[in-house]
């Protein structure tokens, strides 16, 4: 479909977005509140409701907005998937390396690590806790440990107490099932697991007893034997060459 343009050279969707936008804001919309529908919207720009619905569509399709069978849209929720989408589609399209998104991982994780251990409540700190220790207990299981290795570190985010740190880390979930996974293939021997297992569960150790910087240290110890410095080097070589 060919969409008109605007004087100022953006399509009539892209005003609509912005339209939408601005209303949640000028408004002071929180999440979960209601918008007024489509036909509202078409009414108040002077367009018509294809053009709504294709914006509504995008804006759902971003979650800047929730729109469901039967009832109004609603406010949308930050929603670190769609962060997550984004940065897996930029890897795929070779726009940015595995190595650099754990490079970036690495950095932020770090912080996250103090943080837990500093604002941590005590039932997160023990489902962290459960997480490093369900690891070493799934007997060589990759789908378990990979499941409960990501598991853990979107806890130590939550228990960072810091909303946005926690989408950041949920984005990095569809790469991190990848290599995440890759990582424990890479360790055939049983001494080789185990050492990643002790550094999880020395990581859940620090946050439990409260000792940022153990926590931060250890977190940097996770990663620079992860497989995140493994893509690393691999991607430094390739620079190289």
């Amino acid at each position: 479909m060919t969409l008109r343009m605007t004087e100022d050279g953006g399509s009539l969707v892209d005003h609509a977005i912005q339209a939408v936008r601005d209303h949640i804001r000028d408004h002071d919309l929180k999440v979960g509140d209601s918008l007024p529908g489509e036909g509202s919207f078409a009414k108040d720009m002077g367009v018509s409701r294809a053009v709504m619905r294709e914006a509504f569509g995008a804006l759902a399709a971003l979650g800047l907005i929730d729109v469901a069978n039967g009832r109004r849209a609603r406010v949308g929720a930050i929603d670190g998937s769609v962060m997550g989408a984004s940065l897996d589609h930029a890897v795929a399209t070779e726009q940015i390396s595995v190595a650099e998104v754990w490079d970036v991982r690495r950095t932020v994780e770090v912080r996250i690590a103090m943080l837990a251990a500093e604002r941590r409540t005590e039932k997160q700190a023990a489902r962290i806790m459960a997480l490093a220790q369900a690891m070493a207990e799934a007997d060589g299981d990759k789908d378990r440990l990979t499941a409960n290795d990501i598991a853990l570190h979107e806890a130590i985010a939550d228990a960072a107490a810091n909303k946005l740190f926690a989408q950041i880390v949920r984005s990095f979930a569809p790469l991190m099932k990848t290599a995440v996974s890759q990582a424990w293939r890479t360790r055939t021997a049983a001494e080789q697991r185990q050492a990643m297992i002790d550094r999880h569960l020395d990581l859940a150790r620090t946050i439990q007893l409260g000792d940022p910087a153990a926590a931060g240290a250890a977190m940097e110890a996770h990663f620079d034997a992860s497989v995140g410095q493994q893509l690393y080097a691999r991607d430094a070589r390739r620079m190289r060459d």
